[in-house]
């Protein structure tokens, strides 16, 4: 595979998070796509806003980080979404999802059919498949994509926003599966499944599911990642924190970077934990790096 830019999907909720220290646009699709352009590829937001002061702002607040809004739908009858975000003194995140709102009628339309089809890579959650027409319109946008395009679902289990029905779907639409220590046993017992350890339930779903990685993230300790022939873990970086908002959704970003250009795993982690790292010593999720560049920025951490 050449090192050309990919195009690299975000699909689900774009929302407003509503944090102690002001609004900051949010959501894992753009959170995702913004690392991604850092790192040079090209990174789409597909989500759905409503037609109201909010979902005006929210398209210009992607215009100004870099990203296109070409596939940000506006939706005439649901307000944009917000969640109230508040941040513990260890800087870990408490969520308080609205709903119904504009990202849970996401359209399945030609638009969006041409885009997943051209797609090298798709990021999707389980939030966004909260309500039925959304589901099915992820669904549907993933059935679309290209037989070798990395399906990446990263679960981000919210409030009481999933079941084992719609987790089971995604693992099997998926080809890359990505969940967080405290995600991982809950999962498992979902699907009535014991879990004895990290690396026991991450190869019981990599062989359940047919995938092609599974990665485990454990905050600041670091991360797992398993594949049918690589196995890696990283200790991960000792940093400041700021807050955790975003810090994930910017590893899957260059977690999915690396994957797509054949790069090791344990380079790939390498990498991820820095990018994660990175964001979690900053204030929200797209902190812009400074004078030295991204390069520069992630080479501080040690």
């Amino acid at each position: 595979m050449t090192n050309g830019k990919r195009t690299t999907v975000g699909l689900g909720e774009l929302l407003w998070d509503l944090l102690p220290s002001g609004k900051q646009l949010g959501g894992a699709p753009a959170n995702f796509a913004y690392i991604t352009n850092l790192l040079g590829d090209a990174g789409i937001p597909a989500s759905r806003v409503g037609h109201d002061p909010l979902g005006d702002a929210a398209i210009q607040r992607l215009a100004q980080l870099g990203l296109s809004a070409d596939f940000v739908q506006q939706d005439p009858a649901h307000s944009t979404g917000t969640v109230k975000v508040e941040v513990d003194a260890a800087g870990q995140p408490r969520f308080e999802i609205s709903e119904p709102v504009a990202w849970d009628f996401l359209e399945w339309t030609p638009a969006w059919q041409q885009i997943a089809q051209k797609a090298d890579a798709i990021c999707f959650g389980s939030l966004a498949q909260r309500s039925s027409q959304s589901r099915s319109t992820i669904c549907n946008f993933l059935r679309a994509t290209r037989p070798e395009a990395l399906r990446v679902f990263d679960a981000n289990l919210r409030q009481n926003f999933y079941t084992a029905e719609i987790l089971a779907e995604s693992m099997q639409l998926a080809t890359v599966v990505k969940l967080n220590h405290e995600e991982l046993p809950k999962i498992m017992a979902m699907f009535e499944l014991e879990h004895r350890s990290d690396d026991d339930s991450a190869r019981r779903l990599l062989s359940s599911y047919n995938l092609m990685l599974v990665c485990i993230t454990r905050g600041n300790g670091g991360s797992l990642l398993i594949s049918s022939d690589e196995y890696s873990e990283h200790p991960g970086f000792k940093v400041k924190i700021a807050d955790t908002v975003g810090a994930g959704d910017a590893f899957t970003a260059a977690l999915v970077h690396g994957y797509l250009r054949g790069t090791p795993l344990m380079r790939i982690n390498e990498t991820a934990n820095r990018m994660g790292a990175w964001v979690a010593s900053h204030s929200g999720a797209t902190p812009t790096p400074g004078p030295g560049g991204l390069a520069q920025a992630l080479a501080e951490f040690a």
